[in-house]
């Protein structure tokens, strides 16, 4: 089990290469208000002092800290001359001639082997991502420290809770600090070690309170007592200590840290645990070995590796799909171009296969949220043209008295035994045109889904397409190019259907069996007209006869202007008139009917043939001949910024989780009992 703290701190290496936050790992995380000790307890567990001190808020960014334990020097050395076995050779560090030395991520093959300069440097690391005005800052300073004193750990500092800001800090510092702190604690792979004074009432304890957020259940939470010497006198922190307060499940450890005097007089820390544990024996001599700095880094230590154990069966399963979902991710951005031709003509060849697979319902990808490629296409055809077609009334938009007027002009100076036939085709083609519009609309409407379509397959069926932007807007615009040259085309053939319906009305169509029943009818009426013929002209000349009541007789000298009388509106017909418009009105719905199931038939067979049968078939061969040209090539297949940067990320983080498989797998499942 010793080895499981190093393979953490080598899997937070890898990570970190590849600046990635997607693993949680296990890690000891520092919580306290201001001033509680925080750091005195740190520099308790390293030995030396190597943190900055000052009044107010010291800590600005997080400090993860790893610590190392390594052979002393001169074992060291007596390894290096091959005086060990080789198999510890791997922790000599043969390269450092130190006892103890620092190492920052942010300085690159840099040893700092002078503990007051790495406390200077983390100040100086602080300023240039915090500034100097007291704020925070939430990226990390990375620290490993090694030394023989030291036990096998992984801790981070964090800022202490602090209530008024000072100075310049932002108003909201006490709400930026215990974000940042909630941020760490809440990973459930992390232990959090409290840190409260023992000269401060518990049930006020923030750091407490924060722990409680996240781990109600108190599993993951140790808590340590600080200052136990700066307790008022008669006092004494016993009861806190033995869990009767506020029980802690991992226990809570009294430690009593460095005064200011101490610090200031450089008392070394060795000597300031000597003096711990004889005030311990004095005060608390019960807990004397269950208390101390010494009892604190010991008990950190095997929580944690206890607490990797039972991660890291979870961390191998993270890590295994996390790898399976990053290949699938580098897969789905392809290889670098090699060969540009074959490339070019492999997408423009997938993509045309992909729109005319969406036409015939036999694409891969198939929605099912709405309609789409030939399943609207049908909709068109079948459901909005047939119905619009169905919804025209074939005698819309004409009246009885439309009719009339017509059968006169069609006669001339000369009254009409019979319905003239010119009248019928008159009305009759006006009817007609009405299936115009609806027709050209029904084009308009596949027209646009032939487009919507060209969207469909750029995002869903041609991934590769995604990655070269100038080829993707090169296939649109050739695409839509193709179509807007056969919309008018269609257009074209479309009012020629409606134009060669206009040209000879068949009044022998098969179908058009009204007309003989009319026409015998009309002649048996037409007979009785006949016979009551002269009764009808008696009649006429008796009402010419009598004048209208309240008219006078025009003078006899008065001129009468005919065109001066108005012509009614609407009237009431006579008996002849109403069958004429009855008889017009039967047969321009009969012929109606005839035209419009014709027109609903061949509109969709004439978009089919001229648009999307045409598209289908020279797609490929319009797109191979606009786009397959040696200069367009390498223009064509440059990639998106986007796409050469996220593959690169993506390889890097795939290989990171690679690293940390095998560093995984070299535990083996005995080692962690």
């Amino acid at each position: 089990m010793d080895t499981l703290i190093p393979t953490i701190n080598r899997l937070q290496e890898v990570f970190l290469t590849v600046g990635a936050d997607i693993i949680k790992l296990p890690q000891i995380v520092v919580v306290g208000s201001q001033s509680s000790g925080k750091s005195s307890v740190l520099e308790s567990l390293v030995g030396r002092d190597f943190l900055p001190r000052g009044s107010g808020i010291v800590t600005r960014r997080p400090l993860v800290l790893q610590l190392v334990n390594v052979a002393p020097l001169q074992e060291r050395l007596k390894i290096h001359n091959g005086n060990r076995v080789k198999q510890n050779a791997q922790n000599s560090y043969p390269g450092v001639k130190a006892e103890e030395w620092g190492t920052f991520l942010h300085c690159k093959n840099q040893i700092f082997t002078d503990f007051q300069e790495m406390c200077r440097e983390i100040e100086a690391e602080t300023e240039r991502s915090s500034g100097n005005n007291k704020g925070i800052c939430p990226e990390p300073i990375y620290l490993k420290i090694f030394s023989p004193k030291v036990l096998n750990l992984s801790l981070v500092d964090l800022p202490g809770i602090t209530k008024v800001p000072v100075g310049d800090q932002p108003e909201d510092i006490e709400a930026q600090v215990q974000e940042m702190i909630l941020s760490f604690i809440s990973n459930p792979n992390s232990l959090i070690l409290a840190v409260s004074p023992a000269n401060s009432d518990l049930a006020t304890s923030d750091a407490l309170k924060l722990a409680h957020e996240v781990d109600p259940d108190g599993r993951r939470t140790l808590l340590v007592i600080s200052k136990l010497d700066l307790m008022d006198a008669g006092t004494d922190a016993l009861e806190v200590l033995l869990g009767r307060v506020i029980p802690v499940r991992l226990g809570i450890i009294g430690v009593v840290n460095r005064s200011q005097h101490d610090i200031n007089t450089q008392k070394s820390l060795e000597d300031s645990m000597k003096d711990e544990q004889a005030f311990l024996q004095r005060h608390y001599p019960s807990l004397t070995s269950r208390a101390g700095s010494r009892y604190l880094a010991k008990t950190l230590s095997r929580l944690l590796m206890h607490h990797i154990r039972d991660c890291l069966p979870e961390l191998k399963t993270r890590v295994t799909v996390l790898s399976a979902q990053y290949q699938a991710r580098l897969n789905s951005y392809g290889q670098p171009v090699e060969d540009h031709s074959a490339t070019l003509l492999q997408i423009v060849t997938k993509f045309a296969s992909d729109y005319c697979n969406t036409i015939e319902g036999t694409a891969r990808h198939i929605q099912t949220s709405e309609l789409c490629g030939g399943a609207r296409i049908c909709y068109i055809f079948h459901e909005t043209f047939g119905r619009t077609l169905q919804s025209i009334d074939p005698l819309g938009g004409l009246t009885e008295l439309d009719i009339l007027t017509a059968i006169r002009n069609a006669t001339g100076p000369r009254p009409a035994l019979f319905v003239p036939e010119v009248s019928f085709e008159l009305l009759v083609k006006r009817q007609i045109k009405r299936l115009e519009e609806p027709s050209l609309r029904c084009v308009e409407l596949v027209y646009e889904e032939l487009q919507r379509i060209i969207q469909h397959c750029s995002s869903f069926s041609t991934q590769e397409l995604l990655r070269f932007p100038k080829l993707h807007d090169s296939i649109v615009e050739v695409v839509t190019g193709l179509l807007r040259k056969r919309l008018p085309i269609t257009n074209e053939m479309v009012h020629n259907l409606v134009a060669i319906e206009l040209a000879y009305i068949n009044t022998k169509h098969p179908d058009f069996t009204d007309a003989a029943q009319v026409s015998a009818s009309v002649n048996s009426q037409q007979a009785e007209a006949l016979d009551g013929g002269k009764r009808w002209k008696n009649e006429k000349v008796a009402e010419e006869k009598v004048p209208a009541a309240g008219s006078g007789s025009p003078s006899k000298g008065q001129a009468i202007n005919l065109l001066d009388l108005a012509v009614p509106v609407s009237r009431k017909l006579t008996a002849k008139e109403q069958r004429d418009c009855e008889v017009i009105q039967r047969f321009i719905k009969s012929y109606f009917l005839i035209v419009r199931k014709s027109i609903q038939d061949s509109v969709p067979k004439t978009v089919m043939h001229f648009l999307v049968n045409f598209v289908k078939e020279h797609l490929q061969s319009e797109l191979v001949g606009q786009l397959y040209k040696q200069p367009m090539l390498q223009e064509l297949l440059i990639e998106s910024q986007d796409t050469a940067q996220q593959r690169s990320e993506v390889s890097q983080m795939l290989e990171a989780l690679k690293k940390a498989n095998n560093i995984i797998s070299e535990i083996r499942e005995t080692h962690l009992w």
